[in-house]
């Protein structure tokens, strides 16, 4: 059965209150024994047709849209694959799954105010489900967040807080807030909820493709999108009895590449503070330790994407009829660099063109 629990210690996420690290040892919680059980599958809109499988049947729906988005299967250079379409999200982002089951629990936890760190997208998701559910947000963003992303927030009534320096700035400012004003802090790298929601990345996928893909190649920044959708589909092999998952491969911008030179066995040092992949650019990724231990090293992959490869990627796959922002098309670089297997390939799109000006 589904839940959230420390994993640390195995402290099983408090009823009440807003933690992102457990009271007890200071670690993250994660989510545990997940179930890809069909018959549990409901007649909701969105990924809260999964509601009863995440074991989160008490929580309020707090639907605007997101879920369910499109598999469109597309081919390049005699190469086929299939575009997961999460910038087709309401706030034009996959955050918003996440948004929707953290304002679920807000909700559900009487929560009236929060505060967020984020580089854009996660910023803008938050406050849309914030304003949609009447909570009070304020969002905390590094200095030079892309314009679009700003005005979208500034549109939906968040107050905003703009913090000079690297993206872990903007972090550090929020970890200082929640201390001065004793205010809920809804991380979207730290609290596990989203976890959940991503997972149904992979039911949906599997779902709609019918049957396993053979590989899925997916942004990191934190590292949520990429280990909850890993986690789907382990909780579908487990389901139908298939051992093999598909192989994931992870993407980062080689301008901040933690876990590609973890992966590498080098050291990382951070030496930008910018990359058009401005939603990756993450020096310290929450769910990094993670993603590394659930990787198989003969069989997964994270791949570093050079700067100049970045924005080509963008302009190739409008020309397909997928328009997205420079951390999405990332993902489309890293196809090219992979070599063809066996199986289905999906690209998880997480962003929207529209949010890069």
């Amino acid at each position: 059965m589904a839940r959230f629990e420390c994993r640390q210690c195995g402290l099983v996420y408090p009823e009440s209150g807003l933690v992102s690290v457990c009271p007890k040892c200071g670690s993250l919680f994660t989510l545990n024994d997940l179930e890809y059980q069909p018959n549990l599958k409901l007649n909701s809109p969105g990924f809260w047709a999964y509601q009863d499988m995440l074991r989160i049947g008490d929580l309020p729906c707090t639907y605007l849209g997101e879920g369910q988005t499109p598999l469109v299967k597309r081919d390049h250079a005699y190469q086929e694959f299939y575009a997961k379409l999460e910038s087709l999200n309401p706030s034009g982002s996959f955050k918003d799954r996440n948004s929707a089951i953290t304002i679920s629990f807000l909700l559900n936890r009487k929560i009236k105010e929060i505060v967020e760190d984020s580089s854009g997208n996660a910023g803008a998701s938050i406050a849309l489900y914030s304003a949609g559910f009447g909570i009070k947000s304020t969002i905390f963003i590094p200095e030079g967040t892309s314009g679009p992303k700003v005005d979208q927030i500034l549109r939906i009534g968040a107050q905003i807080r703009e913090v000079p320096g690297e993206r872990e700035m903007a972090h550090n400012a929020v970890l200082d807030e929640v201390q001065r004003r004793d205010v809920a802090y809804a991380s979207h790298a730290m609290l596990p909820f989203g976890l959940a929601s991503y997972a149904t990345i992979a039911f949906e996928i599997y779902e709609q493709l019918g049957e396993m893909p053979g590989r899925v190649i997916c942004p990191i920044g934190h590292g949520s999108l990429f280990l909850g959708i890993l986690m789907g589909f382990q909780a579908i092999c487990e389901s139908i009895g298939v051992q093999q998952r598909p192989k994931m491969i992870g993407v980062q911008p080689e301008r901040c590449a933690p876990l590609h030179a973890e992966w590498k066995d080098r050291n990382f040092k951070q030496t930008h503070i910018s990359s058009l992949a401005e939603g990756t650019m993450v020096s310290k990724p929450a769910r990094g330790a993670e993603i590394i231990e659930k990787l198989n090293k003969d069989y997964d992959d994270i791949l570093a994407i050079p700067e100049d490869e970045i924005l080509p990627a963008c302009h190739e796959l409008a020309a397909m009829g997928i328009y997205v922002e420079p951390t999405s098309a990332m993902v489309f670089a890293a196809l090219k660099k992979s070599p063809i297997t066996h199986g289905k390939t999906v690209l998880v799109f997480s962003g929207n063109g529209l949010k890069y000006s």
